[in-house]
């Protein structure tokens, strides 16, 4: 089984996070999940998180705090990924779609209607209502 280390930033703006769709060229299309992307060689979670984000939504990071990582199994696709979350709480720019994904500000809440990928998925429930740093 192939091991795949991913950096996902659970991006913040007056108490909602940034969901991506999956666009329908790409694995597991259709499913949302927290924008990010493989590490590549050499590089720490936080600069593949820095350079997902840039490449993905055009934006830049000002401030990210490393949360948590686990990892999930796709056994039926023959990988399994480890997945390091930060919370990014400051950052440049407007993200914009630049691999034409889906784009929603949603809150933690409405984060459970919506179909996640199965290793995001498992977050979900731990996420602050309204952001780190918020009271429960």
């Amino acid at each position: 089984m192939r091991d795949i280390e991913v950096a996902a930033g659970i991006i913040w703006r007056n108490g909602r996070f940034l969901a991506a769709q999956r666009p329908t060229d790409k694995p597991l299309e259709g499913y949302w999940e927290f924008p990010g992307g493989k590490l590549e060689g050499g590089e720490s979670p936080a600069e593949a998180l820095a350079r997902e984000l840039a490449e993905e939504l055009g934006i830049g990071v000002r401030k990210a705090a490393f949360w948590q990582s686990l990892s999930h199994s796709y056994a039926e696709r023959g990988f399994r990924v480890r997945l390091h979350f930060f919370h990014v709480t400051a950052f440049t720019g407007e993200p914009c779609p630049e691999e034409g994904q889906n784009l929603r500000w949603i809150s933690p809440a409405e984060a459970a209607h919506l179909p996640f990928l199965p290793a995001d998925a498992g977050v979900l429930a731990q996420l602050p209502p309204r952001g780190p740093g918020t009271a429960e």
